[in-house]
């Protein structure tokens, strides 16, 4: 008997019925599993994202505007660098939000796996964002270390050390809810990039108190320790957004499909099981073992209900191929 190679599907717990012409049918005619399903849920996915952006795009940008007016006013270098900090993960938005707009966009005959990536490609710009502007925020940290000034407004600039550290923990909420929710590595990168900078709002409230008892080097101490907690958080942001672009998946959610797969009738062992990410979706593939005097139909069955059972059983899973072969004896996964 050959192989069977199963990778469609239609309406989940629909069977072939009407006789041997209807299964046989069934086997050769494409079709599709949940087809309408799978897009409605992907544009859903896709609008939260955005709406998780706008907002915390909103609350960023007016967060970073109070802080810059004073920033000018005060002189406050630690003050300055949290502003920049919170401008560049305002502008991250704008990448991460084309990416939701272009996975949107149906596959095609030279992406046929669609535009998914894109967020991998969003999320390596983010964090590109972040190091330059925690590079800015450490030179001019130096550059008042060694030039040290003192302090203006200091009553202003702990206000928007309390307004960074309540902006940032909103857009973190908001992001990394988001994000996790509909398994996007971009948006909770950016949320978790945001969490930081709540946490580091709050060292705005030691450069003021320096400043209030006379110590001028508070505030550029203040800032080079900013940059650090920035630096810091992108090493943790960089490897999550690597790790998406190299298919890492969670393995707890490769042993969760092998049991699964494992409990479907029929299925005599699991061989292999392959997830992969693209954009905030999940995609496998699985090679089975089933019994070798199984018909052509019998084992084209045994796999779409595989297939079926793998859609069900793992989240944010949209696709699957499973291959299904003769064994007399398999080695389970």
């Amino acid at each position: 008997m050959g192989d069977t190679k199963h990778g469609h599907g239609h309406a989940h717990g629909h069977r072939p019925v009407g006789g041997p012409w209807r299964a046989v049918r069934h086997l050769v005619v494409p079709h599709s599993h949940d087809a309408s399903e799978r897009i409605d849920s992907a544009l859903e996915s896709s609008r939260a994202g955005m709406r998780a952006l706008w907002i915390s795009l909103a609350v960023l940008g007016a967060t970073a505007a109070f802080q810059a007016v004073v920033a000018v006013t005060s002189g406050s270098v630690a003050l300055l660098s949290d502003t920049l900090h919170n401008v560049a993960d305002a502008l991250t938005a704008v990448p991460v939000g084309v990416a939701f707009l272009l996975g949107r966009r149906p596959a095609t005959r030279r992406f046929t796996y669609g535009y998914g990536r894109a967020e991998d490609v969003a999320g390596i710009i983010v964090v590109l964002v972040i190091i330059a502007s925690a590079v800015l925020a450490g030179v001019e940290s130096l550059r008042r270390l060694a030039e040290p000034t003192d302090m203006r407004n200091i009553g202003a600039v702990a206000v928007a050390g309390v307004v960074g550290f309540l902006g940032n923990e909103i857009a973190a909420q908001v992001r990394i809810r988001t994000g996790r929710r509909i398994g996007s590595a971009a948006l909770v990168a950016d949320g978790l990039h945001a969490r930081t900078d709540a946490l580091t709002s709050l060292a705005v409230l030691l450069s003021a108190g320096g400043a209030a008892v006379g110590w001028r080097w508070a505030d550029p101490v203040v800032g080079l320790l900013i940059t650090l907690a920035i630096a810091t958080v992108t090493i943790g942001a960089a490897r999550q957004v690597l790790a998406r672009l190299m298919d890492a998946v969670d393995p707890a959610l490769v042993e969760r499909a092998a049991g699964v797969l494992g409990a479907v009738d029929g299925v005599e062992g699991v061989e292999r099981v392959r997830l992969r990410w693209i954009g905030h979706a999940l995609h496998a593939e699985v090679t089975l073992g089933v019994a070798s005097d199984l018909s052509l139909v019998q084992a084209h069955r045994v796999a779409h209900d595989a297939e079926d059972a793998l859609i069900r059983g793992v989240p944010r899973l949209a696709t699957a191929t499973v291959h299904a072969h003769p064994r007399e004896c398999v080695t389970v996964f």
